[in-house]
């Protein structure tokens, strides 16, 4: 077992000021953070192994990379309702809210419940993390079948009118991954894009336009036929 000292010492000497100010000018937190590409630390993980317990070391580190890393090596059979409930509370960055949902906690047996839960908080990641869980469902989990799907449209159309730029960009996420899954879901998901589109939200409609240009584009249409 590699230990948390180990990768920690390991982290520190990967970290650079360039990669540390490219996030910044992204919107990640950096006052935790070393520097280092989600390349590399993907790479390290491999090195590393699937380790629950060390993953559960990293996160507490708050190290921003350790935290990433963390979410990489941890084995979603051992991730457990309660941690990822802790680790949600943790979330200050867009970055981590995205891989941690869409590589680890998207393929725990709670995805589907913490979607429809963590939508309806308030705090911004966490809320983000509740439509994150939806749109990697819709590309990771091949044997959901479309009624899971279809319960999060009323979802998303409730939350389309929350203005702030980490939730909306989520919910509109999660409507695109959606409708492009196959055709039934597709033509849903116009549906309820047309609806979120008549909604007096200047969030709403932006969320609305950009949804319905890829969703019937010819692109995504000539996808889905196939």
């Amino acid at each position: 077992m590699t230990s948390k000292k180990t990768v920690l010492r390991k982290l520190k000497l990967l970290g650079n000021a360039k990669d540390r100010a490219g996030m910044a000018r992204f919107g990640i937190e950096t006052k935790n953070a070393y520097g280092i590409s989600v390349y590399v630390l993907r790479a390290l993980a491999k090195e590393i192994g699937i380790d629950h317990a060390l993953a559960l070391q990293l996160w507490k580190s708050g190290i921003h990379e350790a935290r990433l890393l963390a979410s990489f090596i941890d084995d979603p059979v051992k991730v457990t309702e309660s941690q990822m409930e802790r680790w949600v509370n943790d979330f200050d960055s867009w970055d981590v809210c995205d891989q941690c949902c869409g590589f680890l906690f998207d393929k725990t047996k709670f995805a589907e419940a913490k979607a429809v839960e963590w939508s309806k908080r308030e705090r911004e990641f966490v809320k983000r993390a509740g439509f994150v869980l939806m749109a990697a469902l819709s590309v990771h989990d091949k044997k959901a079948t479309d009624a899971m799907f279809v319960k999060f449209f009323p979802i998303i159309q409730r939350e389309s009118r929350d203005a702030r730029n980490f939730v909306k960009k989520a919910v509109n996420w999660a409507l695109r991954q959606i409708g492009k899954r196959n055709r039934i879901l597709n033509k849903k998901a116009i549906e309820i894009g047309q609806k979120i589109g008549q909604l007096d939200s200047k969030s709403a409609k932006w969320i609305a336009s950009d949804a319905l240009r890829e969703l019937t584009s010819k692109k995504v249409q000539q996808r889905l036929k196939k």
